[in-house]
């Protein structure tokens, strides 16, 4: 009897284990067909989700774009500004140099000869190559530039005035650094051209020399921007400038 109990347990056991391993075994044949199984359903997937693969993509170009834009915006920004300190401190320097190499106290000159027919354009002094004038000099009156030196003798000099038409230098808006050409047009009016249209210029900014040469430094005054001005075809403003000094009668300069 216990013999028999024994060989059935042993039956069972054994056919246990052959379900057991025939289970597994299926199992394991079966795990191609649910990896065949898996990749076919995510090929089916692939084709809703890529629209929104490529959108993630963009934006996260379009992100790391705007970062760089930024940056680079503010790397523009400081430059401009450090370049225009720079340019700044440069122009006091010149002038500073210019000024000490110079004697301290400006010297003055009486006004001999101012004609009718060319009164906004040219002035005769009484200092010439004896007083050291030379050509390319500028004179002043009120502290404000009214003209340079043109032509030199020994004992007297011609100045071209700020208002006569063939005048012409370049010029800086203290308040924004925008760079122009100063001119006259020979009746009294003196202007400032060649400024792109669509500048923050406002009535009352002051008007100065840029650099030119070592006679005429930069940072000498000029006058102020008076509010009108006119803008051409070429996209370039005109604005009209109030000299500092009155150039409507003056007798003496100083240089």
């Amino acid at each position: 009897m216990e013999n028999t109990r024994n060989t059935a347990r042993e039956w069972v056991h054994g056919l246990t284990a052959l379900i057991l391993g025939l289970f597994l075994l299926g199992i394991s044949s079966g795990l191609g067909v649910i990896k065949n199984i898996v990749d076919l359903w995510g090929a089916v997937l692939f084709v809703p989700e890529y629209p929104a693969v490529v959108l993630r993509d963009i934006y996260i170009g379009w992100r790391s774009w705007s970062r760089n834009i930024a940056g680079m915006n503010d790397e523009v920004v400081r430059l401009r500004n450090e370049n225009a300190k720079l340019r700044l401190d440069l122009a006091r320097l010149a002038s500073e140099k210019i000024y000490t190499s110079s004697d301290q106290t400006p010297r003055t000159a009486k006004v001999t000869l101012r004609a009718p027919m060319s009164w906004w354009s040219e002035i005769r002094i009484d200092r010439g190559e004896q007083d050291k004038i030379t050509q390319g000099l500028p004179v002043f009156s009120n502290g404000y530039l009214v003209g340079r030196v043109s032509n030199v003798s020994a004992m007297s000099s011609w100045a071209e005035l700020i208002t006569s038409s063939s005048f012409m230098i370049p010029a800086v808006i203290e308040e924004t650094r925008e760079l122009g050409v100063v001119a006259g047009d020979g009746s009294g009016a003196v202007y400032m051209r060649y400024i792109p249209a669509g500048r923050a210029i406002r009535k009352g900014m002051k008007v100065s020399t840029a650099m030119i040469g070592e006679q005429l430094p930069p940072g000498l005054p000029i006058g102020q921007i008076t509010g009108e001005y006119t803008i051409g075809s070429d996209g370039y403003a005109t604005y009209k400038i109030e000299p500092g000094a009155d150039l409507s009668g003056f007798f003496t300069v100083s240089y």
